[in-house]
Parts: C-alpha cells; sequence; structure tokens
C-alpha cells in the first residue's frame, strides 16, 4: 500500500517562510527565492530560511527532487546590502578580537545555509533566469543541475564589494566549470558572463528562450528524476558528491561499503520487473 502512494501530498504547513515560496506535488518540491521587490537579494532573514527550508527537504519523505528558482523578474541580485553582516561590522563596540569571532560565526552560518543545498540528498534542479550575482553564484554552484534562460547572466560580484566571496563560490566553482584560468577572470573582475558563455564553460547544461519554456522542462526533468527509486537517485548525489572530494580508489571503496546496504532493496526487483513488463514501476516513500 505504501509504494502506491505516488501522488501523496506534503504537509506544506512546515514550509510558510517569509522570503521562500515552498510547493510540494507529486514528490517534486518547487523551492521560490520569493523577495522580488528586492531582486531576490539574500537578507538576513532569508539565509536563515533557506538552511531550514533545505533541512526540512532533506528528510521529507514526499519529497525526491527539489527545483529552485526566483521570483520576480531575477534570479538573485546577491546579498541584500542594507542590514547584512557588512554594515553591521563595528569592532569598537567590543574590541577587534571579540568582532573577529562573532563576524567567524556569522560567515559560518551564512556557508552553512548555502551548503545545506548541497547536503540536501535530493537533487536539486536550478532555473535561472536574469541576473545571478554574488550570493546567487554561491547557491547555484551547489546545485546538481543548472538551467538558464538566455537572457540570464552571472557575476561574481564580491571584489567590487571588497572582499573576497566567502560562501561556496570560490570553493565550487573551479569544480563545476574546471578552467581555472576563466574562474580566476571572473573572480578578480566581476565581469558579467552572460548565458552563451556560461553554456560554453559548463556552468549551466541547458539554456532557453524565456522562462516559461525553462521552468516547464525543468519540472519535466524534476517528475523523471522523482518517478526513480530514491534510494537510486539518493545513493548516486551522494557518491557523485564523495567522490568529487576523494580519489578514484577511495570513491570506489566508499561505493562499496554504500552498496552493501543499499542492494538490499525491493527497488531493485520492483525496476527489473517493472521493465520485463513493460510498466512504469511504484517506489515506496524513503
Amino acid at each position: 500500500a505504501r509504494g502506491r502512494d505516488h501522488h501523496a501530498m506534503a504537509d506544506t504547513k512546515k514550509y510558510q517562510f517569509k522570503t521562500i515560496k515552498v510547493t510540494i506535488s507529486n514528490y517534486v518540491a518547487h523551492v521560490e527565492l520569493n523577495r522580488p521587490k528586492k531582486a531576490n537579494a539574500m537578507s538576513s532573514t532569508m539565509v536563515s530560511e533557506l538552511k531550514q527550508v533545505f533541512d526540512k527537504l532533506s528528510t521529507d519523505s514526499n519529497v525526491r527532487v527539489v527545483l529552485l528558482s526566483g521570483s520576480g523578474k531575477v534570479y538573485c541580485a546577491g546579498i541584500d546590502l542594507q542590514g547584512s553582516l557588512l554594515t553591521s561590522l563595528d569592532p569598537e563596540d567590543e574590541g577587534i578580537a571579540r568582532a573577529a569571532w562573532k563576524v567567524r560565526r556569522q560567515i559560518g552560518a551564512f556557508q552553512d545555509s548555502i551548503s545545506s543545498i548541497e547536503r540536501c540528498p535530493k537533487p536539486v534542479v536550478n532555473a535561472i533566469h536574469g541576473a545571478c550575482i554574488g550570493a546567487g553564484v554561491d547557491m547555484i554552484v551547489t546545485s546538481d543541475i543548472r538551467y538558464c534562460t538566455s537572457d540570464a547572466y552571472f557575476c561574481v560580484k564580491e571584489v567590487d564589494i571588497g572582499l573576497a566571496a566567502d560562501v561556496g563560490t570560490l570553493q565550487r566553482l573551479p569544480r563545476v566549470i574546471k578552467n581555472e584560468s576563466l574562474v580566476r577572470e571572473l573572480c578578480f573582475t566581476a565581469r558579467n558572463m552572460k548565458s552563451a558563455e556560461a553554456h560554453e564553460c559548463g556552468l549551466v547544461s541547458r539554456i532557453f528562450s524565456n522562462k516559461e519554456q525553462m521552468m516547464k522542462e525543468a519540472m519535466t526533468v524534476c517528475n523523471i528524476i522523482a518517478s526513480k527509486s530514491p534510494i537510486a537517485v539518493q545513493s548516486t548525489k551522494i557518491a557523485l558528491i564523495y567522490s568529487r572530494d576523494h580519489g578514484v580508489q577511495e570513491g570506489l571503496d566508499f561505493q562499496k561499503n554504500w552498496n552493501m546496504s543499499m542492494l538490499m532493496t525491493e527497488d531493485i526487483p520492483k525496476a527489473v520487473a517493472g521493465k520485463m513488463a513493460k510498466k512504469k514501476p511504484i517506489f515506496s516513500k524513503l
């Protein structure tokens, strides 16, 4: 009976937030940055809520894949400079050492929020339109699949406001596009990279003429992923991230140890039987 609950709806009451909108249907969670009047700039509230959202999604059995996008005219204009960490620094209040420890904690909380996207075992499909600046780039490089519209552009903006990016871009972007010269050019100059160049270097895998077309195709891909075995899909994401950060043999050893238990699942005979009968298998919640 559990395996037939394909169209179960999640309890959306636990996903009520001020800056992020979450809708869940057929195992797909659509997470939408929802500060359109502020160009989805990341406020301290959004930073906190982003982590809450992805921590909840990580353990929600009604969710198998996440679609992440922005409301309004752009994806994300970066950090909200009004009332952010950057405008609250005053070492004279408590001395340089104590102020530094406070800043360290705040940066750590911001890093933890952005990394919650990557830590989520459910694949995250990112749909980007318009501007994707600063913290927006930090978010997209944590995702598994990235699509954009033809009018999208990307900017590692931090040097223009007097700091080095510190919540993930400098660590993840080189692993995503694998072109050190281009990465350093983007990070040192803070220039805009348009969609065609983003596709050419591998930052995004597909470009769409408009947001409506992009969202439709992104949802189609999400539905395909959601129809697969959640054990297989989530194990695959975990293995890919582990292997990215370790050597080949370490990755093989990890996979061997992981699959010695994950192969003992009803999902394998279900999938095989579905193939043989040419019927779509229905998998139990995880």
